[in-house]
């Protein structure tokens, strides 16, 4: 009877415990999540405020850069000494004597333009300037969701592995269990098949030692004693 009993037990522990295993990664599956990067891709700044300039601001944007290098210096020297040579040479006539008075109003009004245009170029930097805060802001802005979406990715993760490895203490308990019952089964078995064995007889009294009889001296045959 115990046989039977514990053989129909062990037949019957497969099919559960696959439906309740099944049933865990039901939960387990309905339960993840995906991650989705749900956001605009990344602009070109460059691309997009050249896109936004006018034709006056891209001349002042190209005199700027031209003022400011090396070749607009030099220039600028070449052209004043060659105008003060010119001008203190005796053979020749001089429109401008010293203490050159056109030169110095002709460097006034250039500088006075070159410096609306330069002030014009800045503005435009500092648009710039302005749309490249707004995107890495924007870009931060994005970021930190990415982290915090990331964050409670994990932690539902490893809410998820602490369940999972919950189930598996369990199921490593259970199958201990099982294996005890399974040993418990077979000894059952094996003692129900085992035949009977014969009763033994009892073990025979030990005899009663009798008392020890003193030795006789030997006599030898024919020949006299001394």
């Amino acid at each position: 009877m115990r046989q039977a009993m514990g053989y129909s037990f062990i037949a019957a522990t497969p099919e559960e415990d696959q439906m309740s295993i099944g049933r865990e990664i039901e939960d387990i599956a309905r339960d993840l999540i995906k991650h989705q990067h749900d956001h605009p891709p990344v602009r070109d700044l460059n691309r997009e405020f050249d896109r936004r300039l006018t034709f006056t601001d891209r001349v002042a944007s190209d005199f700027a850069r031209l003022v400011g290098s090396w070749i607009f210096v030099l220039a600028q020297l070449g052209l004043m000494l060659v105008w003060v040579i010119l001008n203190a040479v005796g053979f020749l006539r001089h429109w401008d004597p010293y203490p050159f008075l056109f030169l110095n109003f002709i460097f006034t009004l250039e500088a006075a333009i070159w410096v609306s245009v330069v002030l014009m170029a800045l503005n435009g930097q500092a648009d710039r300037d302005r749309l490249r805060a707004q995107n890495e802001f924007e870009l931060n802005v994005k970021a930190e969701e990415e982290v915090k979406a990331l964050m409670n990715h994990l932690m539902h993760q490893d809410e998820i592995l602490l369940q999972i490895v919950n189930r598996l203490d369990r199921g490593d308990r259970e199958m201990k269990r099982l294996a005890r019952r399974v040993e418990q089964a077979l000894e059952a078995s094996a003692e129900a098949s085992r035949p009977p064995q014969a009763p033994q007889a009892p073990p025979l009294p030990p005899s009663p030692v009798s008392p020890a009889t003193p030795a006789q001296p030997e006599r030898s045959l024919g020949l006299p004693t001394p």
